[in-house]
């Protein structure tokens, strides 16, 4: 988890750092090298690549690779229709982030705006406790 204002460890490794070579990235999600090119070249996964051009998968690559089996082959969701559903499910998780991400920044004013009115209340208190006049004019019938 980032935290602002701390410097990331460049050695850390997430589940977006690619360290996977793509026959332990088969391994790992079950599937043939082949299919793990095929699935690269329709856009279904993109693993970073090396300065030589050399695939590198993440740990969610390997997740995804797992998914888009699963739907395949359990699910019998075709190629294309699978490529679509990855990008939706990434369009969903990108709203809900914004979503998030705008929340926060209404609670935000919704916070300050209720210190203000606090501080306007907070003033008048003053005012009308401290000047004889006001206290005298309020009480005064039209």
């Amino acid at each position: 988890m980032d935290v602002p204002g701390r410097r990331r460890n460049p050695y850390e490794l997430t589940e977006e750092t690619p360290v996977y070579v793509i026959s332990v990235a088969a391994q790992l999600s079950g599937l043939h090298p082949q299919t793990l090119r095929q699935y690269d070249r329709l856009g279904l996964v993109s693993p970073d690549r090396t300065a030589g051009g050399g695939r590198r998968y993440s740990a969610r690559d390997i997740e995804l690779l797992r998914a888009v089996q699963q739907l395949s082959q359990d699910e019998g969701i075709n190629l294309a229709g699978i490529k679509r559903i990855i990008e939706l499910e990434n369009q969903v998780a990108a709203l809900q982030q914004r979503v998030a991400e705008l929340q926060s920044a209404v609670d935000g004013a919704a916070a300050a705006m209720q210190q203000r009115e606090a501080a306007v209340h907070a003033s008048y208190r003053c005012f009308s406790s401290t000047d004889p006049s006001t206290a005298s004019s309020r009480t005064r019938s039209p």
